[in-house]
């Protein structure tokens, strides 16, 4: 019997735009999807019941115990971050596999408990795609021969500092890889058009990674890559985005791959980034470590992005 799988959270585009590329995978992962459940938060009342509909799902559930009982593993989609662990929890406490989308925590309590899942044995995955952007992945296949190894690279990203911000700080990781060590801001300035932040980080190996904002204008996801051979650029075409990031995180989840597409150390690289670099914001742009103990004390709120996320959504309806 195929794997069953159920979509958590229904409040952005990611459920509908990944519903169809896992099923033109499933040829090779032998998944389906068999339910959906939404939290409310965004979305209006009934829409679970709309978006099975729409999309041939079977079964819109009302509870996650429910989806429990009718699936085998779960994508958490839900806009509110916060709420990630809550509904994620039944699942992993009943040996499933789940995978969070991005960002997967809004904080350092919630990440060292997914760090304790996972160290429970616990198959557990998720964050941003571009960690496995294809023009990411093409660069790092070719010989090191021909591209050398990278020491620096430079990342734009714009839209917001957080919720599409880890999307510039994945692929940061995904080119220079996982050992990331501070996050420092370097400049941050609220302009006419937009608030522009710099920010500067540090590998454990001594390469360095910059970070280029600006909120919350739409730029383009676009690197520039440094090695002792040249330089590299590119655009990430989010278009064909999806598709790698979603087969390697199911091949695990479904347990055809008994290795996960990267740590759940690397994958949360970006989060944690993130928090070292709001705390740096307010403390002056001091070089903030990823273990620094003050991380605790900050954190991005995801209740009130939802709401936000919500209105939003609203006012363009």
């Amino acid at each position: 019997m195929a794997y069953q799988l159920g979509l958590v959270g229904l409040c952005t585009s990611h459920p509908a735009k990944w519903t169809p590329i896992i099923r033109e995978l499933s040829s090779e992962l032998d998944i389906e999807i068999a339910a959906a459940w939404d939290s409310g938060e965004v979305r209006p009342t009934g829409y679970a019941e709309e978006f099975c509909r729409k999309h041939d799902i079977p079964r819109a559930v009302s509870s996650l115990e429910e989806m429990r009982d009718t699936v085998d593993g779960v994508i958490v989609h839900s806009a509110n971050w916060d709420r990630h662990l809550e509904q994620a929890r039944p699942f992993v406490e009943a040996d499933q596999g789940v995978l969070i989308d991005k960002p997967m925590v809004g904080n350092i309590r919630d990440a060292e408990k997914l760090n304790g899942w996972v160290a429970q044995g616990r198959r557990l995955t998720g964050g941003s795609s571009l960690h496995f952007a294809p023009e990411i992945l093409q660069l790092l296949n070719a010989p090191t021969s021909q591209r050398g190894e990278f020491h620096t690279a430079h990342a734009v990203c714009g839209i917001d500092r957080f919720f599409y911000g880890v999307h510039g700080l994945a692929m940061l990781s995904g080119l220079l890889g996982a050992g990331l060590q501070s996050a420092q801001v370097i400049d941050d300035q609220a302009g006419v058009e937009c608030e522009r932040t710099v920010v500067k980080l540090t590998w454990r190996n001594g390469s360095i990674g910059i970070l280029s904002q600006c909120v919350p204008a739409l730029l383009p996801l676009h690197y520039t890559a440094l090695s002792d051979q040249g330089v590299f650029q590119g655009e990430i075409d989010t278009q064909h985005v999806y598709r790698e990031f979603l087969r390697r995180s199911l091949l695990y989840l479904s347990g055809k791959s008994a290795s996960p597409p990267a740590t759940i150390g690397a994958l949360l690289e970006p989060e944690l980034a993130a928090i070292a670099i709001l705390y740096s914001r307010r403390h002056n742009g001091d070089e903030t470590r990823l273990d620094h103990p003050g991380l605790s004390d900050v954190c991005y709120d995801g209740r009130q992005f939802a709401i936000s996320y919500r209105e939003a959504r609203a006012a363009t309806s």
